[in-house]
């Protein structure tokens, strides 16, 4: 289980949750004005030219698209490169791994305010119970109250009221 505690600048905490990571992304896609692939994208420089209709690096292709064979050229046509437009930037692509979890708490964080993930039960109950920095404290109480009430509508905490 992923939990994920969201401060708005503006509003009051909420949490929310995801089963997996895969369900994860769904979600954090779902509330982002970008495209999943735009979040986090693995690509090939020789994939983008077959996505475009060409099956090899020819002239052609070479004079319709420079920059993608360069790309080519530069890293090695099936060398992945990564795609993370809220940490590297709209379009950009790298040689540098991007994990998919750092892609999609940099989309989470670009909403503004304070974003939090907690990647198990085990981490979320801590975080409640004081350790996480970002959410101890009097001044966050209303930000600790919302992850416990998602934790004990999961189950994962007995309600003692």
């Amino acid at each position: 289980m992923i939990y994920v505690v969201e401060v708005p600048e503006q509003a009051a905490p909420r949490a929310w949750f995801a089963y997996d990571e895969t369900d994860f992304a769904r979600k954090v896609a779902a509330g982002d004005p970008l495209e999943s692939w735009q979040i986090h994208d693995q690509l090939t420089p020789r994939s983008l030219l077959e996505d475009l209709g060409h099956a090899e690096v020819d002239a052609l292709a070479r004079e319709r698209y420079p920059a993608i064979c360069a790309l080519g050229d530069s890293h090695g046509w099936d060398t992945a490169l990564y795609r993370a437009d809220h940490l590297l930037g709209s379009g950009v692509l790298s040689a540098e791994p991007v994990s998919e979890a750092a892609a999609l708490e940099a989309a989470l964080a670009a909403r503004g305010g304070l974003t939090c993930v907690y990647r198990g039960d085990r981490d979320a109950i801590g975080a409640f119970e004081g350790a996480d920095p970002r959410i101890a404290g009097k001044d966050n109480w209303h930000a600790r109250r919302a992850l416990y009430e998602q934790l004990v509508a999961l189950e994962v905490l007995a309600d003692d009221n």
